[in-house]
């Protein structure tokens, strides 16, 4: 299901996390579970991935990860200050110590002249520390090679966070 190189990505972060005693929740909008399935398909990732919450409407980030409303209204779900709620939200409704949030127009529809298809927002959180964010602008490329870029970028983010 996942290429040999995210696989390889994978793995290398959950022995990380094991060796950090850190564990892990995903907090994903257009990628709809596609990083918890990915860590979840490695055997063993039981010891160090916590949960997944797919939150892909505006009312499922606010029930389940307390986004605020404000926030979404002023920002709407594509955008920095809504991933990086999303990931502080996960840290607060889990027992994780790490998270990583993902929003974004996957397309192929949906994209504005602000928004357009391909832009992503990934943050992570990790206990202790500032909530990182990455903006991804991939493009127009396809909405599952905008999912699978967004899962890679999300992957480096939370391997970045545990250096």
């Amino acid at each position: 299901m996942f290429s040999p190189f995210l696989m390889r990505q994978a793995e290398r972060l959950l022995d990380q996390a094991r060796a950090r005693h850190v564990l892990i929740a995903t907090a994903e909008s257009c990628t709809g579970g596609l990083v918890a399935a990915l860590l979840t398909s490695i055997a063993g990732s039981s010891d160090v991935f916590e949960r997944g919450f797919v939150t892909y409407s505006n009312k499922a980030k606010m029930e389940e990860l307390n986004v605020p409303t404000a926030l979404l209204k002023q920002y709407g779900s594509v955008s920095e200050p809504v991933a990086r709620a999303m990931a502080e939200g996960a840290l607060q409704a889990s027992q994780a110590t790490l998270s990583v949030a993902l929003t974004g127009v996957a397309g192929p529809g949906g994209g504005t002249e602000d928004k357009p298809v391909g832009l992503v927002h990934i943050a992570a959180a990790l206990a202790g520390r500032e909530t990182e964010h990455l903006e991804c602008r991939f493009g127009d490329i396809g909405r599952e090679a905008v999912r699978i870029a967004s899962v890679e970028q999300a992957l480096s983010l939370l391997r970045h966070m545990l250096s």
